[in-house]
């Protein structure tokens, strides 16, 4: 079984559904409400758990009534909470989505401020016994404490290189593979084209670079080539989650020994699945799901 640690935030989501995006200031009325568990890592992590990995996700969250209910479901869904520290008498992290009638969102995340950003007690963790850590970029000191750790373990590194005010150019410099959405890749490059925003991102590292652009599918760079794997055509109902998922199906891929092109397809149609449902994970596919659909789609 692949073992698989994703290190990063985790939030809860509260998600306002609502007909239109609003476009100026005023009152708006939700058609549904929903309350998850978010953020990149842990949402990842539960993606890793669907699709058979045994997952640890490592990051913090307070003492809080949120706290609580964020480790609850992760064990709930497979995902073992040994290492997450709580923080006493602090709040958690959380988010506000809104999500219109096509699936697409905006997204307001309140990182708090009661969590230390300090990573250093993850220096008495054994990295050496995970196939694969996975990081995201909004706790940065654990994500570069993280994969400088598991590179002396010789463990691959797969970094979630969204937006963050951080400059990441130091994880992408760490990462074996670095898989950017778009506005991360622009924001780190300053290039608005992705493939001239890859070429760049390519100068930082060793390891491989991704983008993920939605419907429009994947790029990625392969032997100085840029290569596309479409996005498949779903019903979209909620694309909250989407790039999490995909980061963490990634992983799972991967460490199976599975070429780029390969798991970048694996991991599109994982994300894919997880788009026809509401929520970051309510759709998440289980390996057999996910092969069946693959099997159907060209």
């Amino acid at each position: 079984m692949i073992r698989i640690a994703c290190v990063g935030i985790a939030v809860m989501d509260r998600i306002y559904y609502v007909n239109e995006l609003p476009a100026e200031g005023g009152k708006y009325v939700a058609e549904k409400y929903h309350e998850v568990g978010g953020g990149p890592a842990a949402t990842a992590a539960v993606a890793a758990a669907k699709l058979g990995a045994q997952v640890d996700f490592i990051g913090r969250v307070g003492d809080d009534d949120t706290g609580n209910r964020l480790l609850a479901e992760l064990e709930s869904l497979g995902v073992n909470t040994r290492y997450v520290r709580r923080v006493e008498q602090a709040r958690s992290s959380q988010s506000a989505i809104l999500v219109d009638q096509h699936g697409e969102r905006i997204i307001i995340n309140y990182p708090s401020p009661d969590l230390p950003v300090s990573a250093t007690w993850l220096q008495a963790l054994d990295f050496s016994q995970w196939d694969v850590v996975l990081a995201d970029v909004r706790w940065h000191d654990g994500a570069k404490q993280a994969f400088t750790l598991a590179r002396q373990a010789g463990v691959l590194t797969v970094l979630d290189a969204d937006v963050t005010p951080q400059d990441i150019a130091g994880l992408v410099t760490l990462s074996d593979h670095s898989a950017f959405s778009a506005p991360g890749l622009q924001r780190l490059t300053g290039e608005a084209d992705a493939g001239s925003a890859l070429v760049k991102a390519q100068t930082l590292t060793k390891g491989q670079v991704y983008v993920t652009q939605g419907g429009q599918g994947c790029l990625w760079l392969e032997n100085d080539s840029l290569h596309h794997q479409p996005g498949f055509a779903v019903r979209v109902v909620d694309t909250t989650g989407a790039g999490d998922v995909f980061h963490g199906a990634l992983a799972v891929s991967l460490a199976q020994g599975a070429s780029s092109g390969e798991a970048v397809r694996f991991a599109s149609g994982v994300a894919a699945l997880k788009c026809t449902q509401p929520g970051g994970r309510a759709g998440i596919p289980d390996c057999d799901q996910t092969r069946s659909f693959l099997s159907l789609s060209v």
